[in-house]
């Protein structure tokens, strides 16, 4: 079990950032690189997508990441997973449609070797 004073949730935060930044430049080998192999996405739609799937939609430009500002940031841990929660103002081209998305975005973190990785987000509005 993963215990708060175990786990360096500043890590955590700057990992999450780097997720975010490299949504914004459409980088897809930085992505790759910090999420789980076994990824996967929950849009605020319901649909999970997983993380080949989503990787080429942002390298297709499919989905368009413009701009994200982080609102409020929470970190917990949850059993064997760190989770983080983000709500944001984000500014994306989703499958065509351009619009700027109050969202929550809920992630949790595994530690795999000496490294984390992202395992999945959820989104939803907030």
């Amino acid at each position: 079990m993963i215990r708060a004073d175990d786990t360096n949730f500043i890590d955590l935060a700057e990992l999450h950032g780097s997720m975010f930044e490299a949504m914004v430049a459409g980088d897809v080998t930085q992505l790759g690189i910090i999420l789980a192999d076994d990824f996967t996405l929950t849009h605020m739609t319901g649909y999970v997508q997983a993380k080949a799937e989503w990787l080429d939609d942002i390298a297709a430009g499919a989905m368009r990441y413009h701009r994200m500002e982080t609102v409020e940031t929470t970190v917990s841990a949850e059993g064997d997973l760190a989770a983080l929660t983000a709500r944001t103002l984000t500014d994306a081209t989703i499958w065509g449609s351009r619009a700027t998305w109050q969202l929550t975005l809920r992630s949790w973190f595994e530690p795999r070797g000496n490294e984390w990785v992202i395992v999945r987000t959820i989104a939803s509005t907030w």
